[in-house]
């Protein structure tokens, strides 16, 4: 605490020199310790991008000529960047990284269709779900009726568009309750009694091709979208009809163009929707606010420096590096040959197992998130119970990973009777495994909710319930998706818990349902790490660890995007 010497009348440690020297040491410590963290993580990642690319293995006139034309501009470019204009800089990099965002989700998006549902199923899927919300609008806009009736309108009419009336199959041994002796045999089956209004599409005799079910079913709402952004931020409808219009025209020239460029036209329609629209609608934004719009020549003197360098270094014959990380290893099966392994099959696992983690683990811990903040009681003994079941919640995030493998293996397969190592079991026991941390991270961004607007919400006649859902979620979302991203960004880089769950070191067939046997990234990493040839042991570990590293960087900085965007509309 600061104070004064009576008799001086000086400040104790105005000379500062005792304090300055503690202070500076400690701020010199702080930066060592900092310096050596980040000096770590360089040195291991450049230790392992050196493996998976050997630059060093190119002909000198090949690294010079990339020099000259690639990373010579481009650092110029940042460095004016850095120095003159920060806002521009911002924009640049966030215009250089948008598009490889998006394109890494491209092929999430294509491996889906690929793998998950068909471009036909989805097509189903989604014209069945759009009949059954029509429906239930129609009934809303049309009868006042009772709660009762709309309530089973609201059940009814999406199952029986979606699910139907479903047959029934029971096969169950009926034994005693403690010699566990089979007494009789329950079976019997009753064959499907309604059609979902889905199955009916699906066994149309003619259906639109699987691109352009994609175009009307996918490209279509969000486009919609789409325009209806640019109409609200631009307050114009002709340009939200532009910019709709835009989109489909885009999707709908890979009908005709695709083969051109020796694409498939349900990969150009995934492509124009996923990739093209958020980068186009992001250089609207950045020119209607005129600031920083310098930044996006960033991406463009970066992609015409490597279009210009590939052209030299193939007209001048100079040989490129010996890549282990290319095209054909991340489309390509494993194999007992390093030059021919890939990475495709547990790549399309892991995306499965996210798909099965997201749907498990998400709903759960932002409900329970939801009830612990907003509805549990905060005194007396069930006050108590609360306290120590949220303090059990945090611990569990700190559990090692490989105790909810053994957990999943319990509860799935010994328990449940599931098969081992099948896509199903390993995304729920990987969201047993982040289910605290999403209920932890979407506790604090609904304890950031500022109390008051919730007394404003009550003071304007809102219930409980229309307080949490019209003031309290829409509040806390950001902080919820950044969390939940950050957690998913651990799921799809844990190995142990696949482990104890019996996941396949190798798979040379990519799984196509949620309950076929599936290998992820990481398991094929370790199970790399074994070979006894020291080019799946450098090389091909290397591409693989490379490939894991970009997809969480990539999460990773999809949830600070997330997060600075809504801070800034905060």
């Amino acid at each position: 605490m600061a104070t004064t010497d009576e008799s001086t009348g000086s400040w104790f440690g105005a000379d500062g020199q005792v304090s300055q020297v503690r202070g500076l040491l400690f701020k010199l410590s702080c930066l060592g310790a900092t310096l050596l963290a980040l000096g770590l993580v360089l040195v291991f990642l450049l230790y392992v991008f050196n493996d998976a690319v050997q630059p060093l293995t190119a002909d000198t006139g090949w690294l010079l000529t990339f020099v000259v034309t690639l990373v010579l501009p481009a650092v110029a470019v940042g460095s004016y960047y850095y120095t003159r204009d920060t806002r521009a800089g911002e924009v640049a990099y966030t215009a250089l990284g948008l598009p490889v965002a998006t394109t890494l989700l491209a092929g999430g998006v294509v491996i889906t269709f690929e793998h998950i549902v068909s471009p036909h199923a989805w097509f189903a899927l989604a014209l069945s779900a759009t009949v059954a919300f029509g429906l239930v609008e129609l009934h809303a806009r049309t009868r006042t009726a009772g709660a009762l009736e709309r309530l089973a309108v609201v059940v009814l009419v999406p199952l029986l568009a979606l699910v139907g009336v479903p047959g029934i199959a029971v096969d169950f041994p009926v034994e005693t309750p403690l010699l566990g002796q089979e007494l009789f045999r329950l079976s019997f089956a009753i064959p499907e009694l309604v059609p979902s209004l889905r199955e009916v599409i699906l066994a149309l005799p003619v259906l639109p091709t699987a691109s352009l079910s994609l175009l009307l079913t996918f490209t279509l709402p969000i486009s919609a979208a789409a325009a209806w952004h640019v109409r609200r931020v631009r307050e114009s409808d002709r340009d939200g009809a532009i910019a709709g219009g835009a989109t489909i025209v885009a999707a709908g020239l890979g009908l005709v163009a695709a083969p051109l460029v020796d694409l498939s036209a349900t990969t150009w329609v995934v492509l124009a929707t996923v990739v093209a629209l958020p980068v186009g609608l992001y250089v609207e934004s950045v020119v209607r606010r005129d600031v920083g719009v310098s930044g996006l020549a960033f991406p463009v003197v970066v992609a015409a420096g490597a279009l210009l360098g590939a052209f030299l270094v193939d007209a001048l014959g100079f040989a490129g590096p010996d890549l282990w990380l290319d095209w054909g290893f991340l489309t390509s099966p494993a194999s007992t040959t390093p030059r021919d392994a890939g990475i495709y099959p547990a790549l399309v696992g892991s995306v499965m197992m996210l798909v099965v983690v997201a749907v498990a683990a998400f709903p759960v811990g932002v409900g329970a998130a939801v009830y612990l903040e907003e509805y549990a009681p905060n005194d007396e003994l069930l006050g108590s119970i609360v306290d120590l079941i949220e303090i059990n919640i945090a611990n569990l995030a700190g559990v090692p990973s490989v105790v909810y493998g053994v957990l999943g293996l319990t509860l799935f397969v010994r328990t449940a009777g599931m098969q081992a190592g099948i896509v199903m079991v390993g995304g729920l026991t990987i969201g047993l495994l982040i289910l605290p941390i999403v209920i932890v991270s979407a506790q604090e961004a609904i304890r950031g909710v500022p109390d008051s607007l919730r007394q404003a919400s009550y003071g304007m006649g809102a219930t409980k319930w229309q307080t949490v859902r019209n003031v309290v979620l829409p509040r806390a979302l950001p902080g919820i998706m950044t969390g939940t991203i950050l957690a998913f960004g651990r799921a799809i880089g844990e190995t142990a818990p696949l482990l104890m769950i019996g996941a396949a070191a190798v798979v040379r067939i990519p799984p196509d349902t949620f309950f076929s046997l599936f290998s992820a990234m990481p398991r094929q990493i370790f199970a790399w790490s074994k070979e006894i040839e020291t080019e799946f042991r450098y090389g091909v570990l290397a591409a693989g660890v490379v490939t894991l590293l970009i997809v969480m960087l990539m999460m990773n900085a999809s949830a600070i995007l997330v997060r600075n965007k809504y801070q800034r509309q905060n």
